[in-house]
């Protein structure tokens, strides 16, 4: 409970710090490189190469991609009932398909699920959302983009793939997988994978926009409704039907609840999907996620 009220903390600090108006342009997203080229892929290099591998690591990889399919039919079932434009329709098949598994769920299984169980979170970011980001939401953004410069290439989608520090971070970990590390290089990058939490709450406190209009309650609400209870749900019923449990499972299963993506909202506004109910999807869901990820992670208790 002390590190969730840490969390609380680090992003109102956020919120108090854009209220402030004394932060350079550019401090969120100096925020965010930093945690993107450094504290990430530290913790990755650290937690991973001691996770042991079995059959709830392999669930743990697979239930994101899942959990994208599961959605993304729930939304375009949603957009043929209430006839929804095409902004909308591909908002919500990136803001209620994708979630926010690294900035937000991995504070957030450190603070319920304890150390140990962090790079189940790493695994299931890496290897699930951060691919689908660049997959399927590639092919979002293609059908649905207004902008050409959101239409990528396969050449593109490799590229940022193969390029991005986190996931470089990964297979360097994989390959390394049961080898000891010596303490001086597990002390650096336990002290630079230690800043991830307090700079991504702060930067994601700086960044909430929550701003709302009047057609887009129904959207935001079904997309939250898919992304937070719907998923969650139906990781649990997989789990289920498998036999499958254990702390890998479990973390799967809570990640599978985060809210809405950040860096898909990024993308969404970029291509002029909805910015507004984007931007409401990001916000709203991390204040939703406050309540809804306690409820969840007592329910797998």
């Amino acid at each position: 409970m002390g590190e969730f009220c840490s969390i609380v903390a680090y992003l109102f600090i956020g919120v108090l710090l854009r209220r402030s108006g004394r932060m350079p342009d550019g401090f969120s997203s100096a925020l965010n490189t930093f945690v993107i080229y450094v504290s990430l892929p530290a913790l990755v290099l650290l937690k991973v190469p001691g996770m042991e591998l079995g059959q709830d690591l392999l669930f743990v990889a697979l239930l994101p991609w899942l959990m994208v399919a599961v959605s993304a039919a729930a939304v375009m079932a949603a957009s043929r009932a209430l006839s929804w434009n095409r902004e909308v329709t591909g908002c919500l098949l990136l803001m209620a398909c994708l979630g926010n598994t690294s900035f937000l769920g991995i504070p957030m299984v450190r603070a319920f699920f304890g150390e140990d169980a962090v790079g189940y979170a790493m695994i299931y970011d890496q290897l699930g959302s951060f691919l689908a980001l660049a997959t399927y939401g590639s092919l979002v953004l293609a059908l649905f983009g207004k902008e050409a410069g959101a239409r990528p290439g396969p050449w593109d989608v490799l590229r940022k793939i193969v390029t991005f520090p986190p996931f470089l971070a990964l297979i360097a970990a994989l390959a390394l997988h049961g080898i000891p590390q010596p303490a001086v290089v597990r002390g650096m990058l336990a002290s630079l994978g230690g800043t991830l939490v307090p700079l991504v709450m702060v930067a994601v406190g700086y960044q909430l926009t929550p701003h709302m209009e009047p057609g887009a309650i129904v959207p935001l609400v079904i997309g939250l409704a898919i992304k937070m209870i719907l998923a969650p749900l139906a990781a649990t019923g997989v789990a289920w039907a498998f036999g499958l449990h254990g702390r890998g499972v479990d973390v799967a299963v809570f990640e599978a609840g985060m809210p809405p993506m950040v860096s898909a909202g990024a993308l969404a506004i970029m291509a002029g999907l909805s910015p507004r109910l984007t931007a409401a999807l990001v916000g709203v869901g991390i204040f939703c996620s406050f309540a809804t990820l306690p409820v969840l992670h007592s329910l797998l208790e």
